[in-house]
């Protein structure tokens, strides 16, 4: 990140934290703060138990699930339900465990199945309505289907302006993943991106992107997401945005909703809870314009009380749960699985207001991202995201809303990234130099 755009990020950081200052004080907030934290506790260490109850709710719900182990089953997932709706049940296999409800034979004939749909498509490009989501970055999703010839629309203001801008487009807050870029800058972008001539002007800007995106997306079937909470008990999937665009992209004809084992709690309380404390602490507000529940397909029994599928929303509505390192970090250092995703912690973090997205892991960013990266990637990976960058400084736990203790699990993590050789140079030759003379220099 240049100068320009650290500027621009500081001074979004500044206006959030400023409009929350009240509303963290207020006594109705810490109390939902230690309910949402007994709630994530009580999530993380009875995840097993979690997903088991998820996958017959679902299955009650007539939502099609798969378990994916890494990054590359999900993908391949998202492509086979994409190319192969209406033929593709995933809860046909509800029973078994939740591991993997496909197997090989029916993959390779999915495949196969899927190669003969497209050339019958007259080379009509897929088009799909993407929401945003910190675990569909987490498995490159859009670069993927992007690479198989789809077209993959941001539905979301600032993720779509990341989008036109192209190159060095990592965001840098998970709400607000544009905060870096000044308006005159997104303004340059768009106007490039679509040849336009709009001026520098918020409104304007906001009044173009969403027609283009409109246009775009009146051509798509599909829409995929994450969810900020899910319910196990009740089977549903809590989405909070303010620019009701998960709204459109739950509409779409396919809805596919991918999500981290780790975002599982027993009700649709609890995920309200989660949502209402994120939403304050990532904005400054009580609420979001939006808080979407989807427990299935769109139906209705409004004659003579005979349930009707397929009214105005989703005919499929598909759940990808994605572990990717997550049961490593539940076994070892769960303090990383805890997160509700506000940003609060980079928002006062002195090395993200300092160097930017450069600290963290893709759409994880800061010390917390750091952390989770060495459970989705490696040891290697978690060193160069900048794993001793981080001061330990503890500000990113005074300003979590769920206390994790991040900068613990960082000293945890360095231990084992140093063993494995993993550390900068001159903590080396200082090692050494305490072992040949008892003093660092």
């Amino acid at each position: 990140m240049n100068e320009k755009e650290l500027v621009a990020m500081r001074n979004s950081f500044k206006t959030v934290f400023d409009k929350r200052k009240s509303i963290l004080d207020d006594p109705k907030t810490k109390k939902l703060q230690d309910r949402v934290i007994n709630i994530r506790k009580d999530a993380i260490d009875n995840n097993k138990e979690l997903l088991e109850i998820a996958k017959k709710s679902f299955k009650k719900n007539d939502i099609d699930f798969a378990f994916a182990k890494d990054d590359k089953e999900a993908r391949d997932i998202i492509y086979n339900i994409i190319n192969d709706v209406g033929s593709f049940d995933f809860g046909s296999n509800a029973d078994s465990n939740v591991t993997s409800n496909v197997d090989s034979n029916s993959n390779s004939n999915l495949n196969s199945n899927s190669n003969s749909q497209n050339d019958s498509k007259d080379n009509n490009q897929t088009v799909i309505a993407k929401s945003k989501s910190n675990t569909l970055g987490e498995i490159a999703i859009s670069k993927y289907l992007k690479s198989k010839g789809m077209d993959v629309v941001e539905t979301d203001l600032g993720d779509r302006i990341l989008q036109l801008k192209g190159k060095d487009n990592k965001p840098t807050h998970p709400t607000g993943p544009a905060s870096h870029l000044n308006v005159q800058q997104i303004s340059d972008i768009v106007n490039k991106a679509m040849d336009k001539d709009i001026p520098s002007e918020p409104k304007a800007i906001m009044e173009t992107v969403r027609e283009d995106v409109l246009n775009k997306i009146a051509k798509a079937d599909i829409g995929i997401s994450g969810a900020n909470a899910v319910a196990s008990e009740d089977g549903s999937l809590v989405f909070v945005h303010n620019e009701g665009n998960i709204s459109l992209v739950s509409l779409m004809k396919t809805h596919i909703v991918v999500i981290g084992m780790d975002k599982l709690v027993k009700t649709i309380e609890d995920a309200i809870s989660i949502a209402k404390l994120e939403t304050i602490y990532a904005t400054g507000s009580k609420t979001t314009s939006y808080i979407n529940v989807v427990s299935g397909p769109s139906k209705t029994a409004d004659i003579e009380k005979k349930l009707l599928k397929n009214m105005y929303g989703a005919e499929k509505v598909f759940v990808v749960i994605l572990d990717n390192g997550r049961s490593q970090a539940i076994d070892s250092i769960h303090e990383c699985l805890l997160c509700i995703g506000c940003g609060s912690c980079i928002v006062t973090c002195p090395v993200y207001n300092v160097i930017g997205n450069e600290f963290g892991f893709n759409n994880y960013l800061g010390g917390r991202g750091v952390a989770m990266s060495k459970f989705i990637e490696d040891s290697e990976t978690s060193f160069n995201s900048g794993l001793y960058k981080c001061t330990l400084c503890g500000l990113c736990t005074e300003n979590c809303p769920v206390a994790i203790q991040t900068n613990e699990a960082i000293e945890e993590i360095r231990k084992d990234s140093q063993k494995k050789g993993f550390y900068p140079n001159e903590h080396g030759k200082f090692r050494d130099n305490i072992k040949k003379k008892g003093s660092p220099y």
